[in-house]
């Protein structure tokens, strides 16, 4: 594949989602042929999916994403269905392994009470990194598998959703939809509303308080927002830079410069370190999401006693 088109073409290609929204009346599309009414349907080509504007939807994504989702409670409802008071083996003494060491973390991470925290990390570590896994199948193969079947062979098919910054940064407003609920349901509106006025400067005297008001929301609305930002574009950047290298290693390979060995090598060695990485960003997504829900439940008393 990678031989069939210039390595410009070969990486867009690569790094377009199958689309699909609404082109207008009178678009022109990217086969000549013009629409004479608006029209819900699939990308042809990256400026297609650019013209579909914001309510452009990526099948691949949601796909692939759901379909992991789904993968991910069937295997472990099917460990915990098994389970036995003997000594676990296999799958289950796996599924065992990775539940002890999340729920560990979260009882050291999180000392409050909510029976949702945990569940949740656990939720968000294994379906991060079975998206992230994607990432090691060759890049070619589940598109050109997918092309065949839609028989197209410009077809835009990508199979890792965390390359998506829609995806991550929809999973990053999940997580601060609820940092924010949890806030104001453990503080209450008016406590709520005090952490981000009141802090980080407090003297305790209104008249001074009141002249501070603005420059303490201005940091903290600064601070809130960032943490949602930096959490979806860190596991995005990570993600999306390892994609970049796997597509690069695939045009090394196309064009023959290092040979068949060469490339296969290269491909390996980048996968073994790969797999550190995918581990590592889902587990930094999951400490931070479980850092951001202890945050949300540390009352005004708590925040000052740490001040």
């Amino acid at each position: 594949m990678a031989a069939e088109q210039t390595a410009t073409g070969y990486i867009q290609h690569h790094l377009q989602n199958l689309a699909y929204g609404k082109l207008p009346a009178g678009y022109t599309r990217a086969d000549g042929t013009v629409l004479t009414e608006s029209t819900w349907t699939i990308a042809h080509s990256s400026q297609e999916a650019a013209d579909m504007g914001f309510w452009a939807v990526h099948l691949d994504t949601l796909g692939w994403s759901i379909a992991l989702g789904l993968l991910f409670c069937f295997l472990f409802a099917r460990a915990a269905k098994k389970a036995t008071v003997g000594v676990p083996s296999g799958f289950q003494s796996f599924v065992e392994l990775v539940t002890e060491f999340i729920d560990k973390l979260v009882r050291e991470t999180f000392p409050h009470t909510n029976r949702m925290v945990a569940p949740m990390a656990l939720t968000i570590f294994v379906w991060v990194f079975l998206m992230n896994l994607m990432d090691l199948i060759p890049v070619d193969w589940l598109p050109m598998a997918a092309a065949k079947m839609a028989g197209n062979d410009h077809f835009f098919f990508k199979v890792v959703p965390t390359t998506d910054l829609n995806a991550t940064l929809g999973m990053a407003l999940a997580v601060f939809a609820l940092m924010i609920f949890f806030s104001i349901k453990e503080k209450g509106i008016i406590g709520f509303v005090k952490e981000l006025t009141l802090h980080p400067f407090h003297s305790g005297k209104w008249y001074v308080d009141i002249f501070l008001i603005p420059f303490n929301f201005l940091l903290e609305a600064v601070s809130l927002i960032a943490k949602p930002v930096s959490l979806g574009l860190r596991l995005f950047g990570n993600l999306y830079a390892g994609e970049m290298i796997f597509i690069l290693i695939a045009i090394v390979f196309g064009v023959g410069a290092l040979g068949f060995i060469g490339a296969a090598l290269l491909q390996m060695g980048w996968a073994i370190f790969h797999i550190l990485v995918i581990t590592l960003q889902a587990f930094v997504f999951m400490v931070l999401t479980t850092v951001y829900m202890a945050m949300a439940h540390n009352r005004e008393e708590e925040h000052e006693h740490d001040q």
